[in-house]
């Protein structure tokens, strides 16, 4: 065991072999992982509750905002936007498509520019584009004035969420990531809900400055982006080697406990190391990512079909168009509880895809009944099952990111690989964007029908995911660490990151 773990052993606790099981760690090899260090000391958990304070509200309001955004043209849609701007159900799937592509284009480089700017900066920047971006959608004329400006959304939105989870990994150990996506991301359901609640009030305003209530939507929702945006640079932390709030002891006990967060007791990851092409090939060479991608699509496809479309599927229903606003809200609060639930039982059973798998089997079960059901016949029964697609396909992707995150290191193959996940994964919801169509309404088939092939889809991806790194951790258990470093130095087992033989994946 090298220096810094005998020399900060006294902040440790040591964990049983049970709790080492789980976590892919069997012991092998001549390690006594029994004295592997796991900081959870009283002293560990008062640093990271003044780190959860700091980063994590802020995070999820700036989540709330960029969901907001990008999905409020659905409330928008109802209030009388197609109408007023003479848009066919065609147009209106276009404009919602169009915003991907840019947005799946931009994400790697943005995370490039993420490592080598404060990345408290660099979202203040992106946040104040968009939130001008949002802000002018409401003014547009026509079509084609939309459709531009949902192409500059997608632009400036591109590089949030990739920074927001990876700006996660640079203060939390890996099994301590999951929970604290799923607190941030969770805000994504309830911008959903919030999203038909504030959308009920702006139509008050419809007619005020000359304007209807649906630019009245866009215009004051952007604004609160540009305000929010603005104070970035003094209140989201971008490291723990510039927070400070934190004191010098603090910051140093963080960077060790993210050094040696390898999943054994000798092996250790690069957290600032400079930039090398080596680090991007890796990532883009790492074929477990594109099955991930594939298990991503699970949740991006469900998730943007069903949040354009919810407001006008209970619409169809029978019920008013501000009483459709409305009844989204307690569907997108299950999918808050479910998200936070799976996430937290996950970090604490320090496993992933038996809690990717569970939640993708509960929304294909949804699917399936809302394939089954003859709409509009039975509203109750209907709208009950839509309760199962965000609680089922939300928490999947918090899992997935965390799993992903947890298995690639270092810092910059990580920031490379997680961008490409969510680049290439959020190009689902240009295919979402396009299943629920106005001609087959209201029974949806293909709608529900290619969100069940999908999730069966992403089903098997994470099982394939699971079996490939326990078959990897086993074939590193088997071979000592005393063979490990007589093959290669500290610094080449570094530099290898995931790939060192001493390095234990998550599953």
């Amino acid at each position: 065991m090298d220096s810094s773990h005998s020399t900060h052993s006294a902040d440790t606790k040591t964990v049983d072999a049970t709790h080492l099981e789980n976590a892919g760690v069997k012991g092998k090899g001549g390690l006594d992982e029994r004295n592997l260090p796991t900081y959870q000391d009283a002293k560990t958990r008062r640093i990271l509750r003044k780190v959860d304070f700091r980063l994590i509200p802020m995070l999820t309001l700036l989540y709330v905002l960029a969901f907001l955004d990008r999905g409020n043209i659905g409330n928008a849609k109802v209030a009388g936007m197609n109408e007023d701007l003479g848009l066919t159900g065609t147009q209106y799937n276009l404009a919602l498509t169009v915003f991907f592509f840019p947005y799946a284009i931009f994400e790697v480089p943005s995370n490039i520019v993420l490592k080598l700017l404060r990345p408290s900066i660099w979202m203040c920047i992106l946040m104040l584009s968009w939130g001008l971006v949002m802000t002018f959608q409401g003014l547009v004329k026509n079509y084609e004035q939309l459709v531009v400006t949902r192409v500059l959304l997608g632009v400036t939105e591109s590089g949030f969420f990739p920074a927001a989870t990876y700006l996660l990994t640079i203060w939390y150990c890996r099994f301590e990531i999951q929970t604290r996506i799923a607190v941030f991301f969770s805000a994504a359901s309830l911008a959903g809900a919030f999203s038909g609640l504030l959308a009920f009030a702006i139509e008050k305003l419809n007619g005020k400055g000359g304007l209807e209530g649906w630019r009245w939507i866009f215009i004051l929702e952007g604004i609160a982006t540009v305000i929010v945006g603005l104070t970035l640079p003094w209140t989201l932390p971008d490291s723990p080697a510039m927070a400070g709030f934190l004191t010098q002891d603090e910051k140093e006990h963080l960077q060790r406990r993210l050094e040696q967060d390898a999943g054994t007791s000798s092996g250790q990851v690069q957290i600032g190391e400079k930039f090398q092409w080596k680090f991007l090939r890796a990532a883009l060479t790492e074929w477990r990512l594109y099955f991930g991608v594939i298990a991503y699509w699970g949740n991006s496809i469900c998730l943007y079909g069903f949040t354009y479309s919810a407001p006008s599927i209970i619409l169809q229903l029978g019920y008013s168009a501000a009483n459709a606003q409305l009844l989204t809200i307690p569907i997108y609060i299950v999918g808050v509880l479910s998200v936070l639930l799976f996430a937290r039982i996950a970090d604490k059973r320090r496993s992933r895809w038996i809690f990717i798998v569970t939640p993708f089997c509960i929304s294909a079960i949804g699917f399936i009944a809302l394939l089954s059901i003859p709409h509009p016949k039975y509203p109750g029964l209907t709208y009950a099952f839509l309760f199962t697609i965000p609680a089922g396909v939300y928490p999947p992707l918090v899992g997935i990111l965390a799993w992903v995150g947890n298995n690639l290191a270092p810092s910059w193959k990580r920031a490379v690989g997680m961008a490409l996940l969510i680049s290439l994964g959020n190009l689902g919801g240009a295919i979402g964007s396009n299943i629920f169509l106005e001609g087959q309404k209201p029974h949806y088939p293909l709608g529900y029908g290619f969100s069940l092939g999908i999730v069966v889809g992403a089903i098997g991806c994470a099982l394939t995911l699971a079996y490939s790194w326990d078959r990897a951790n086993k074939k590193r258990d088997a071979v000592s660490e005393n063979e490990v470093r007589a093959r290669h130095s500290e610094q080449e087992l570094l530099d290898m990151g995931d790939r060192s033989p001493l390095y234990r994946y998550v599953v």
